[in-house]
């Protein structure tokens, strides 16, 4: 017979004010799936309500440590087949997800590019401090910040302190490479890591008041000498283990804590 599937609350109640519910947004399956396995989160059955009939996003969920973790993937795109990257998809399924299941915290989890200049290697997991957009160029005044977007992220002095991660801000635009344009506002946002999600989770989870962290796992070296899609491809797996060990050392941190604790 086969087990139920796992309740929407944790199994042990969380301490007064205690972060209870937990928010994973990931952009890629390979991303998500060793996660998947690691807090032992099952799939949300086809049809179920969460999601708007016809989006392609996966939920999967389960209860770990006294939280309840909802894991979210944009899934596939319908037609081509391939991860539904970037920060439309991104953003989608952020708000759906905020709405739907009221998260106490978002953890955004995923790949990024790192700058050796800035002291990235590969393999490297950082916390990003700030997010910024750096393909959204407009040349007008206050629209010019608008479209740049730069927000603080929950700060997270005693994470930091208790894991080894590095600290960095993040630059989120729609495409893997990088352009001239792209790289005189990555400059300019001071950024050591560069990713296709992180600003756009940031600004909806910031709309509906909803504490985010975001956790980037490098990849590929930007100015380096590699090209960037070759370089990423190569590094995917090897570094997404990377990314599975911080993450679930971030969620360990978080059990039984308050967002004032983090």
């Amino acid at each position: 017979m086969a087990p139920p599937p796992p309740s929407d609350q944790p199994a042990d109640a969380a301490a007064p004010g205690a972060i209870s519910k937990v928010l994973i947004v990931i952009a890629m399956q390979t991303e998500a799936m060793p996660l998947v396995n690691k807090f032992n989160l099952a799939e949300a059955a086809a049809g179920e309500p969460t999601f708007p009939k016809g989006a392609p996003w996966i939920r999967y969920h389960g209860n770990y440590k006294g939280l309840h973790i909802d894991l979210v993937w944009p899934g596939k795109d319908p037609v081509l087949g391939v991860d539904s990257v970037g920060t439309v998809s991104a953003a989608l399924v952020t708000y759906a997800s905020i709405q739907a299941l009221k998260p106490d915290l978002i953890i955004n989890a995923g790949t990024a590019g790192g700058f050796k200049a800035k002291g990235a290697s590969i393999g490297d997991v950082y916390l990003a401090s700030d997010v910024a957009f750096h393909d959204r160029r407009i040349p007008i005044p206050v629209f010019d910040m608008y479209g740049i977007g730069a927000r603080k992220t929950l700060a997270t002095p005693n994470i930091l302190k208790e894991l080894n991660l590095k600290v960095g801000k993040l630059s989120t635009g729609d495409s893997l490479d990088m352009s001239p344009h792209d790289e005189a506002t990555i400059l300019s946002n001071d950024a050591t890591v560069k990713d296709m999600e992180g600003a756009a989770v940031a600004y909806v989870a910031d709309m509906f008041s909803t504490p985010a962290i975001f956790v980037k796992a490098v990849t590929d070296i930007v100015d380096g000498e590699k090209p960037t899609a070759e370089e990423f491809l190569q590094n995917l797996v090897a570094v997404t283990a990377a990314l599975d060990q911080a993450v679930t050392q971030v969620v360990d941190f978080i059990s039984g804590k308050c967002i004032s604790d983090l």
